[in-house]
């Protein structure tokens, strides 16, 4: 019953935070049903609320030994103080005294959703800042994080090298940027291969230079640019 589920935050809070809250347990027993066969399953809940569905996983796991892991997506506000906040609590164990609950152990990210890097019309997001462009680029191509790194003021457009291949993104949001000579006085890495993104390219696909260069056409068409 929700009667269940709201006593259950109430005892994870010490306040009733969630209004009509599902009772774990109710969510833990249909789990047990449909991943008795495979403990190792991956729970997705789009629309995740309270935080039930990581609470029942982490405590079925905790059962069972089972290796469940849990995907979740919550888009108001509550994300952080509410759902993501009960799972810290679950894991680590709440209350006091006679009541307190131990925690299950385990582990999870939190990651917030930033802006679209593209609109519908694959033009790029002018909401969109270039750390988010240059995030993007970056796992696009490695399938990695970016690593928060000051850029080098005498070589700006270098993301890092991944795989003995270079990676430069040329882009400046007040004008469009062209792969040339001119640019490629400023890279200066030493690497096996170059993937460098730019608006357009004027280098000859017959040039010497070109040929360990992998050449990426920038989406240029941004509103408000």
């Amino acid at each position: 019953m929700t009667q269940d589920g709201t006593k259950e935050i109430t005892a994870i809070f010490g306040e009733k935070k969630f209004n009509f809250p599902k009772p774990s347990s109710l969510i833990a027993y249909l789990l047990k049903i449909t991943t008795s066969l495979s403990p190792d399953s991956i729970i997705l809940d789009s629309f995740d609320g309270s935080g039930t569905i990581a609470h029942a996983v982490l405590n079925l796991n905790q059962q069972d030994g089972g290796n469940r892991k849990f995907i979740l997506v919550e888009m108001e506000d509550y994300a952080e103080t509410i759902t993501a906040e009960r799972i810290r609590r679950v894991i680590d164990g709440y209350g006091e005294g006679g009541k307190k609950v131990a925690g299950t152990g385990g582990s999870f990210s939190y990651c917030k959703l930033g802006e679209a890097v593209f609109n519908a019309d694959g033009s790029l997001n002018s909401e969109a800042s270039e750390a988010d462009l240059r995030q993007y680029v970056w796992y696009a191509e490695t399938k990695s994080s970016l690593q928060k790194i000051k850029k080098p003021a005498d070589n700006p457009y270098y993301l890092g090298t991944f795989l003995n291949a270079a990676y430069y993104f040329y882009f400046d949001k007040k004008k469009p940027t062209t792969l040339g000579y001119v640019f490629l006085r400023i890279v200066k890495t030493k690497a096996e291969q170059y993937c460098l993104y730019a608006d357009s390219c004027s280098l000859s696909s017959e040039s010497p230079e070109s040929r360990n260069i992998r050449f990426r056409k920038i989406p240029r068409d941004i509103p408000g640019y």
